[in-house]
């Protein structure tokens, strides 16, 4: 299936009634109409954080190779290594520009040797799956295939919980970045233990046509839990608080992996992709900045943008900062001077064109008791 055609009015997702009709606050994302909040950012983090949320995460793009050469398409596209995954199984990878830079951060899925299914960033879906056509001179088809899923992230310490009310297949035996095809009330499904709030939960993904009944009915499940509905807000915060990366942030195309912290997922051993000769090179000669977490040592809330300083000199800009809800601390990540971005290093954040003390320290800011 091709790409939709050039951008027009905002795009929605199946639920988008139910969002207004919840009373959500609605904001252009990336193209796409979505809520940012219901109840209150603070209110929907802290029930991911202490119970259950329910985010709709449709707007998310999803692109299927497959073939007799998928493996080596996946291989050559993203630094991770893909020949490590077993069928059902899941891991965190990106593409790379020749630069080393983003073209997105994505996870891929491993459904069998022949079949690989790729989740990729709202905004980017279009720009990957050119990406990927553009880097395919091997036997394998790539699918657009967004349209075909919507999405739905059950996310908290009562998710499984919540979740398993609604299928039979035993979500506990699944374990984290794996993933099984199932049935949710009857519906056919996908259901992933990922997720992009630092807590336990399942990624559902299943026809859009499904999206209302199945969005409804895990409300329900989740009553007696005080199950939230919640928005693109509470999602940032919750990301921020367990340091994962978000892409027009802390990672783009000026941004590799190794300056990211996620060099983890660079495998320079696993042979030729796009984008390994310039990190083999920063790896060799050595990286000139980091990603940085820091707190606020002075009262103050350092906002995306904001100006950093090392000794009162200019040294980079807040790629991501907020007050952390469930920590009850201001945070934000940045990049240093790779020399100047070791845990303990004071830094000052511009804030009303005064520099505020804040301090870099060790990440995630939030990690759950497993």
């Amino acid at each position: 299936m091709e790409p939709a055609g050039a951008p027009g009015p905002l795009q929605k997702t199946p639920l988008n009634s139910v969002h207004r009709s919840l009373g959500a606050k609605m904001v252009d994302f990336g193209g796409w109409d979505m809520p940012v909040e219901y109840s209150g950012i603070i209110a929907e983090h802290l029930a991911v954080r202490t119970r259950v949320g329910l985010f709709d995460v449709s707007h998310m793009g999803e692109i299927e190779i497959r073939g007799p050469q998928a493996l080596e398409l996946v291989q050559w596209v993203t630094p991770n290594d893909a020949s490590r995954l077993a069928d059902g199984q899941a891991q965190y990878s990106a593409l790379l520009y020749p630069t080393g830079g983003f073209v997105d951060d994505v996870l891929v899925h491993r459904f069998g040797p022949r079949h690989y299914f790729l989740c990729v960033n709202a905004s980017n879906q279009r720009k990957d799956y050119e990406w990927i056509v553009a880097n395919n001179r091997l036997d394998a088809e790539v699918e657009y295939a967004g349209e075909k899923y919507a999405q739905l992230a059950v996310q908290g310490p009562r998710a499984l919980d919540t979740a398993q009310k609604l299928t039979s297949t035993d979500l506990a035996k699944i374990s984290y970045y794996w993933f099984a095809r199932g049935e949710v009330e009857g519906v056919p499904a996908i259901l992933a233990r990922t997720g992009y709030t630092g807590e336990d939960g399942v990624e559902i993904y299943i026809p859009p046509d499904a999206a209302e009944r199945i969005w409804n009915r895990l409300l329900e499940a989740g009553r007696e839990f005080d199950i939230l509905p919640c928005g693109l807000g509470a999602r940032n915060t919750l990301r921020l608080e367990a340091k994962m990366t978000l892409y027009g942030h802390e990672i783009d195309a000026s941004t590799t992996p190794l300056e990211a912290g996620l060099s983890w997922m660079v495998k320079l051993d696993k042979g030729a992709f796009v984008g390994r000769d310039v990190l083999v090179g920063q790896k060799e000669k050595g990286l000139t900045r980091r990603l940085a977490g820091f707190e606020m040592r002075e009262r103050g809330i350092a906002r995306d943008g904001y100006l950093v300083r090392v000794d009162g000199e200019p040294a980079g800009f807040v790629t991501s900062g907020s007050p952390a809800p469930f920590l009850k601390k201001n945070i934000g990540l940045c990049y240093l001077p790779a020399g100047r971005a070791a845990v303990g290093q004071t830094i000052q954040v511009d804030i009303r064109n005064q520099p505020v003390a804040a301090e870099v320290v060790s990440t995630p800011f939030y990690s759950r008791q497993r």
